[in-house]
């Protein structure tokens, strides 16, 4: 920050994640800086990224064919310049990540040493990646860091609960950001923790839906809070289900790559039949949005509970150098890929939208920064292009941090401690899980893959009927994490519904059956509270 920081609180970074590590270390030469985490460091959905991070590198690629690639794939939605930016600063993002010390896959004869594979929705390779575990390479590395740099703290099993704004202090005075209340959840205990700024890294909001991809922590925090103090919200209609998570009844969510794909696997009814060219030219490496809506036409249509992919053409050389993470789980569930064809479904997967923010992670509230999945900055339109997430968290990591050094310092200021006052321990955690598990169901049978408006307004219906009974019962009982996630995601999923009753078209993540056309031209979905409040 552009004045002496010597007295000024320290930069608080919600989520620890490839998105808030990125932020952490290009801050803590400069700043403190404090990093929540609300389970363990390495239970985020950073280290579940197997696929790998885009990198405009080799000689047949440009900036202009990625944006391309991205515009196509975001289905109409995706903001140019977003893209474009994005793009550009993508070699450098690899390689930064590199010289972090991150063990991407080599190749001595690809741009910067490293083998570039391809993925769906590319026309060339330009993805990096370190195997099959790509996302726990780069955390890893990060997260290493991170523990070895004075400036960080790092805080296991702390949860941000809302933001301390200036309507906490009773100032008459544009709307800011000042700090976080933070449940030390050991503890259980609510916190003040004052902040010359806030950045939201929390991640997606896969947990709404019964089946997902995402890790037990994507349960739409940053999104809801950030809400709740009267940021906008965009384009939360635009879910993403992957087309292939594993089917098996001991792992729900485990994750087959898209790389896969990518390599030649073939996706086929039980009968060995293949079925996406009837869908799609592209095939199997056709945008994710037309691949799972294929897979879910055609389980329905032939009353299937999974299809198939198969790998077995590949040989199992190829399988266990290219894609041993794959291969060893599989293997410890009884699937020998090589053999085998692997079951798969789709599931929920990304969350396209998210907090709006500019291209430095700003939001509409002075203090408050966001980045990663958990914002909306446009580059992903009404879908994600593969691989371009990586690498979104950390171009905006690199100049949010660079916008939280910039900006005007602010003394620190005494900041008034969380009221318990009206509040009790409670003795029925079982509403908690009860509604929890509803509004998963409802979500994922009303608020799916494809959608109608009936559906819909039967989902808003029960959802503000639960949110109803959360709020009844946050009044009365003191906070655990249980509670506070139920109502992060009962926000979230009135966000993505009501924004999913705007849009009467479809495209692209967003499938009506009401609507089944596209529109010659639209606009992102935004969603605005009328005031700040962070109640």
């Amino acid at each position: 920050m552009n004045d002496s920081t010597a007295d000024a609180a320290p930069i608080v970074i919600v989520g620890a994640g490839l998105a808030g590590l990125t932020v952490a270390l290009h801050l803590a030469d400069r700043h403190p800086v404090v990093v929540l985490a609300k389970r363990g460091f390495e239970e985020g959905a950073t280290s579940r990224a197997q696929g790998g991070i885009v990198g405009v590198l080799s000689g047949d690629d440009s900036v202009e064919l990625h944006v391309r690639d991205t515009q196509i794939a975001g289905a109409g939605l995706v903001d140019e310049h977003a893209a474009r930016f994005i793009a550009e600063h993508s070699a450098a993002a690899i390689e930064w990540l590199v010289a972090q010390g991150v063990p991407f896959t080599p190749d001595p004869e690809g741009p910067l040493g490293l083998h570039l594979t391809r993925e769906g929705g590319h026309t060339v390779r330009r993805i990096a990646h370190a195997a099959d575990a790509t996302g726990q390479a780069i955390h890893e590395t990060l997260l290493a860091k991170a523990r070895a740099h004075p400036n960080i703290t790092l805080r296991e099993r702390w949860m941000a609960v809302d933001l301390v704004t200036s309507r906490h202090l009773r100032r008459v005075e544009p709307a800011r950001c000042y700090g976080v209340y933070a449940l030390d959840i050991d503890a259980a205990r609510v916190e003040t923790l004052p902040a010359s700024a806030v950045v939201m890294a929390t991640g997606g909001v896969g947990k709404v839906y019964r089946y997902t991809t995402n890790p037990e922590t994507s349960t739409g925090d940053g999104i809801a809070i950030a809400w709740r103090a009267g940021c906008r919200i965009a384009n939360m209609e635009f879910i993403q289900f992957h087309p292939t998570c594993l089917y098996h009844p001991v792992e729900r969510s485990f994750l087959i790559t898209e790389a896969l794909r990518g390599e030649g696997a073939q996706l086929k009814l039980p009968d060995g039949t293949r079925f996406m060219a009837r869908h799609d030219e592209r095939m199997e490496l056709a945008p994710r949005d037309i691949v799972a809506r294929a897979i879910d036409f055609e389980m329905k249509r032939h009353g299937l509970d999974c299809v198939l992919l198969d790998a077995r053409h590949l040989g199992e050389a190829f399988l266990k150098e290219h894609f041993p993470t794959i291969y060893a789980r599989c293997l410890e569930l009884g699937i020998d890929i090589a053999r085998q064809p692997i079951p798969v479904v789709p599931a929920a997967h990304y969350t396209c939208g998210g907090v709006v923010t500019d291209l430095d992670g700003r939001t509409d509230l002075p203090g408050l920064f966001a980045v990663g999945e958990t914002t909306y900055t446009g580059l992903h339109g009404a879908n994600r292009l593969a691989s371009n997430s990586l690498l979104e968290c950390v171009v905006i990591g690199r100049t949010a941090a660079a916008a939280i050094d910039a900006a005007e310092w602010c003394p620190a200021t005494a900041l008034p401690a969380w009221d318990e006052s009206q509040v009790e321990d409670t003795d029925e955690q079982v509403v908690i899980s009860h509604n929890w598990d509803e509004l998963r169901l409802t979500m994922w049978n009303y608020v799916g893959i494809v959608r109608t408006t009936k559906r819909l307004e039967r989902a808003l219906h029960r959802i503000r009927l639960l949110r109803d009974e959360t709020d009844e019962y946050y009044a009365k009982f003191r906070v655990n994490r249980d509670l506070l996630e139920l109502r992060n995601l009962l926000t979230t999923s009135e966000l993505v519904v009501r924004s999913a009753l705007s849009r009467h078209e479809s495209r692209g993540l967003h499938y009506s059956r009401d609507y089944p056309y596209t529109l010659p031209a639209s606009l992102p979905t935004v969603l605005a509270r009328k005031q700040h409040s962070s109640s």
